[in-house]
């Protein structure tokens, strides 16, 4: 379905060590185990949903579906559960545990599967995901709830990483993309029914149905998914080699990388003095921890992978970091209700999902790094125009058309960089590096949302618990200058992106 070369899926096979490999094919990922198994048992003009793949397609895009729903409907439940159980001061951390924990487990996911294959950290990550929705909707106080959301983490940790190797193992590379679309559209449905769905759930049975309820959906993902997973992709990525050992030294990194992200968040919701200590422990500990686990010269935007990485944290950072304060400037400086806030955002589902598709087209694989440039100048228009209707002449709704913009680019970046992580991996690679580009995203979701949090309490954002109370008033929580200086920043980060997106070809292909 791409216009990659064709020798992709049958130029060796897949059993062949990789120093039996050429070292051009190896640097674009040219031979993947799973690619080999695919070009020799299916049609080479099937597609994601053919004979061959499709109970695999099915089944992990189940899994994708599981936890765009659940982040959907938890996120509109969760300020109803904490102001129940008494802790809304608390509120960040039931977000910062789930980040911080699943920094840890993409590590341990990598080395996991790497290792013996993505069946035991899938079928781990799910059990984990249940677990923590399970204990989060029986808490029966704050501290348990964030305990809850810290379990799901891992699990979702373990599970990104996994998915990601199943995809380089299972799929000819002329397939990723429209797997990685796949993956995008599987967000649309949540995004509009998730909020709507968990409101009415939370209004008449109570937020805890909304956590507990989830779990059930697990069964059909597994069901389907494990098997196939199972015929297609399970063992060792060099089966000659056999099982590699765990890297010891890579686990203390992720764990390093975890506490150092928790400390900084902790730092910047603080904002005093006490709170520098943490801050500046959380900063030592992430320094080597992130020199250690991304690719050397991810920083620097080296060409190559290491771009690639730096890019998929930049886009996904800028980009959450504004969205998160997108339903707050409408509930408190334009007087929406918190439904029609959430709701503004609905669209940018299914144009997420475009972008995601337009990027799957064979004929647009020899442009993917120019999407990925107009994709990240669309993010930073998007982040820019979103502060405009601070102005109170401007309409509410040019969020809802920005917004729409903007997730259309994100869809096209997204997708584009977890291909491009693929082609630029060996088999015995592809799990590191898709922990390292999940680590990339996570990581900058927390810094960046501990920035931006940072600017706004400063220029009179207030207090988390004093926000609830006020919007419930119908009055103003926050200064518009607070605002601007969130989005402001962020615009800046993406506009980032866009150079970073230039360097993404490998060296040897420029």
């Amino acid at each position: 379905m791409t216009a990659l070369d064709p020798r992709d899926a049958d130029v060796a096979p897949a059993a062949l060590p990789a120093d039996d490999i050429p070292a051009d094919a190896r640097a674009t990922g040219a031979r993947t185990e799973g690619a080999g198994e695919a070009g020799e048992a299916g049609d080479s003009t099937e597609g994601v949903l053919g004979r061959t793949y499709r109970a695999l397609s099915i089944g992990i895009v189940s899994v994708v579906l599981l936890i765009a729903f659940e982040a959907t409907a938890v996120g509109t439940a969760m300020p109803v559960a904490a102001r129940e159980l008494h802790g809304v001061p608390l509120y960040a951390f039931a977000f910062s545990a789930y980040f911080t924990t699943s920094l840890f487990a993409m590590v341990f996911s990598g080395q996991w599967a790497d290792r013996s294959g993505p069946l035991g950290p899938l079928a781990a990550g799910i059990s984990a995901f249940a677990a923590g929705l399970l204990l989060s909707g029986g808490a029966s106080g704050m501290w348990m709830f964030i305990a809850g959301r810290a379990v799901q983490g891992l699990g979702g940790g373990l599970v990104i990483v996994a998915l990601y190797v199943v995809v380089g193992r299972a799929y000819p590379e002329r397939l990723r993309p429209a797997i990685m679309a796949a993956f995008a559209a599987s967000w649309v449905i949540p995004s509009v029914v998730g909020p709507l769905a968990s409101g009415t759930v939370t209004e008449h049975l109570g937020w805890r149905w909304v956590f507990t309820g989830i779990p059930v959906l697990i069964v059909f993902p597994l069901a389907l998914a494990l098997p196939a997973i199972r015929r297609r992709a399970s063992g060792p990525a060099d089966e000659a080699a056999g099982a590699k050992p765990f890297d010891r030294r890579r686990i203390r990194l992720a764990l390093a990388i975890s506490v150092g992200a928790g400390l900084l968040q902790y730092a910047g919701q603080e904002l005093n003095w006490f709170a520098a200590l943490p801050g500046l422990a959380g900063a030592a500990l992430l320094v080597p921890a992130v020199r250690g686990l991304l690719p050397t010269g991810t920083v620097r935007a080296v060409r190559g992978l290491p771009a690639v990485v730096l890019l998929r944290g930049v886009s996904a950072g800028s980009f959450i970091a504004a969205e998160s304060f997108v339903p707050l400037m409408l509930v408190t400086q334009r007087g929406l209700s918190p439904t029609m806030a959430g709701l503004s955002l609905a669209a940018g589902g299914g144009t997420w999902a475009l972008g995601s598709f337009i990027q799957s087209r064979p004929r647009m694989e020899p442009h993917r790094e120019r999407l990925m440039f107009v994709g990240m100048l669309m993010v930073t228009v998007a982040i820019l125009t979103a502060p405009s209707v601070l102005i109170h002449s401007v309409p509410a709704w040019t969020v809802a058309a920005a917004w729409a913009v903007g997730c259309f680019g994100m869809g096209m970046v997204i997708a584009s960089t977890s291909v491009m992580m693929l082609k630029l991996s060996t088999p015995q690679e592809a799990g590191a590096n898709s922990a390292a580009l999940q680590i990339s995203d996570g990581l900058s979701n927390v810094l960046l949302l501990a920035i931006g949090g940072a600017a706004f309490a400063a220029l009179g954002g207030g207090a988390v618990g004093a926000v609830h109370e006020t919007v419930r008033a119908g009055a103003s929580a926050a200064h518009p200058g607070a605002f601007a200086a969130v989005f402001l920043p962020m615009a800046g980060v993406a506009l980032v992106g866009a150079w970073v997106a230039t360097r993404v070809r490998a060296p040897h292909a420029v």
